[in-house]
C-alpha cells in the first residue's frame, strides 16, 4: 500500500473544475488533476431526484495532504456539499509515484 490517494470531486462547470485543479496543483496539494467532462450524475438533493452534467476531477495526492486538500477544495467549490471522496492507491508505477513525491509539498503547513 502506498501513501498516495486519488480524490474524486464533481464540479458544475469546466471553468470551476479548471480553477480548482490549477489552485490545487499550484499549492502542491495535488501532483496532477485530470478533468473528465461530460459526467452525468443522478442524485437526490433536498428530497428531489436531480440529473446534471458535471466535470469529474481525479485529483492525485497523498494521505498526509488530504485535510489541506479537502479544506481548499471545499473553500473554492460552488456546491453546498461538494463531493470529496479519497481512494487509496494500492500500487503504482515506481517512476510515477516518485514523480508525485517530487510534486507534492514535503511537509504540512502549521
Amino acid at each position: 500500500m502506498t501513501d498516495k490517494i486519488v480524490v474524486l470531486s464533481a464540479c458544475a462547470s469546466p471553468e470551476e473544475a479548471a480553477n480548482i485543479a490549477r489552485v490545487l496543483v499550484e499549492k502542491r496539494l495535488a501532483a496532477c488533476v485530470s478533468m473528465l467532462p461530460g459526467a452525468r450524475s443522478i442524485y437526490r438533493w433536498k428530497g428531489v431526484v436531480e440529473e446534471e452534467t458535471e466535470v469529474l476531477l481525479m485529483i492525485k495526492s497523498s494521505r498526509g495532504l488530504f485535510n489541506q486538500l479537502r479544506s481548499e477544495l471545499e473553500r473554492m467549490h460552488s456546491y453546498e456539499v461538494p463531493e470529496v471522496i479519497a481512494m487509496p492507491v494500492v500500487e503504482g508505477s515506481e517512476r510515477y509515484l516518485a514523480w508525485m513525491d517530487r510534486e507534492l509539498v514535503e511537509e504540512l503547513e502549521p
